[in-house]
């Protein structure tokens, strides 16, 4: 039996692909380890799945509603995340995965756990990186839609190479508190950009999103294996949310399913709003996902509720309208129902344009929402077939994908391989 150790930082987004992959090793006979903030300890052991506790705690970094908007802002979001959210807690965060990592065979990374890379060196483990979205790879030949800069999506690749490189400086300077610990950690210095290119590992890089999102481009790093999305529904399903789920469907047209993920419902305040009003322009049934802030007094046929198994309501959609978290597309992918996404920032934008290319999705940014602008891309969405037929088809062709299966299967092969290289 070997020991695997993933580390995670984010939403549950970001946690629930970890998970998943653990319990297919669990299964495996193996043992797994998810070391991420004490907050997510009763999401992780609920699952079955072992725990340790990595610092930062999101609890301590404050109001989590401010931190969201502060991330998921435009322009300065991803500088707030690195400079404020990951790098003041380097120290911390090494020294808890140095002890989560003991007795480990094999290390797992997320784009966002810099410390990582560092462990295994100091411990000589082998690890493997995962990426969750195709945005990662910052491709100049598959450009990723940039939130900041849409306009950039229509250049060629020497402008896109221009403008990595002019954000890989921006980043490297953010970096800096990273580039200390190695040298009080007594390790050589660095040239890599941790959050860019240094997030890859030498021996294997599991991209988590399904196929159909994203191909292989010649500037994506070495080792990489698109293994599909692992699919984790969260916690137990609450009885009584079920019972109320079926008696709403029971009742009457499938409703339009509205989404904003365990992230992004945050930033719903005039979002459920507009959805109750669209749903009932179009003469539709609703049900919104809303996370714990449930809206009072809602019209007849819209129901909301705190949280679904996606896998439970997705399928039973008329449309989903969603805001393209990694893991909220991947279930709707699989529910076979057209879809309207409503992006924020951060990977999501370009996640959208992935599905909408495949022709099962519109598109609005999350910004320029309104009832008037959901009720104008819902209508054909509810009315032409093509979006069905081509949604079944994507559904049929991920029927047979189970990524958690085979990131599972991808890290023992690399540790038997590891080993025999030993």
């Amino acid at each position: 039996m070997s020991r695997f150790v993933f580390t995670t930082f984010g939403s549950l987004g970001d946690l629930h692909p970890c998970i998943a992959i653990a319990q297919a090793l669990t299964q495996s006979g193996h043992q797994a380890v998810v070391a991420t903030s004490e907050d997510y300890r009763a999401f992780v052991e609920s699952a079955g799945v072992l725990f340790a506790p990595v610092r930062p705690n999101m609890t301590e970094m404050g109001d989590y509603e401010s931190l969201v908007k502060k991330v998921f802002d435009l322009y300065r979001g991803p500088e707030f995340l690195i400079r404020h959210m990951v790098m003041p807690h380097l120290r911390a965060s090494f020294d808890d995965l140095m002890q989560a990592s003991a007795g480990s065979d094999l290390l797992i990374s997320h784009p966002l756990t810099v410390t990582l890379p560092l462990v295994a060196q100091r411990r000589g483990l082998p690890w493997v990186a995962t990426v969750l979205s195709p945005l990662s790879f910052m491709s100049i030949y598959d450009p990723p839609l940039i939130a900041a800069m849409p306009w950039l999506h229509r250049f060629g690749p020497g402008l896109h190479r221009f403008a990595f490189g002019l954000f890989r400086l921006i980043v490297r300077s953010w970096e800096w508190p990273l580039r200390r610990l190695r040298k009080e950690l007594g390790m050589s210095p660095s040239n890599q950009v941790a959050i860019m290119e240094g997030q890859f590992s030498p021996l294997r890089n599991l991209a988590l999103f399904d196929p159909q999102l994203a191909s292989p481009q010649p500037d994506w790093p070495a080792h990489v294996q698109v293994c599909g999305a692992p699919i984790y529904d969260g916690d137990a399903e609450d009885p009584s949310a079920m019972e109320e789920l079926e008696a709403f469907l029971a009742a009457g047209d499938a409703p339009i399913v509205f989404a904003l993920g365990s992230s992004a419902i945050w930033m719903g305040e005039n979002f459920w709003p507009y959805a109750t009003e669209a749903a009932q322009r179009l003469g539709r049934r609703a049900i919104l996902l809303t996370g714990p802030n449930l809206p009072d007094n809602l019209p007849e046929g819209v129901k909301a509720f705190a949280y679904l198994p996606y896998s439970k309501v997705f399928p039973r959609a008329a449309v989903i309208v969603h805001h393209a978290g990694i893991g909220t597309l991947a279930q709707a992918m699989r529910a076979g129902r057209p879809q309207l996404i409503v992006p924020v920032a951060l990977d999501q934008p370009d996640n959208a344009q992935h599905a909408a290319a495949l022709g099962i999705a519109r598109t609005i940014p999350f910004r320029k929402v309104t009832a008037d602008r959901l009720v104008e891309e819902l209508e054909p969405l509810l009315t032409q077939m093509v979006y069905v037929e081509k949604a079944r088809a994507i559904a049929g062709d991920l029927a047979t994908v189970n990524g958690a299966q085979r990131a599972a299967d991808a890290l023992i092969e690399c540790l038997a391989k590891h080993g025999d290289a030993r």
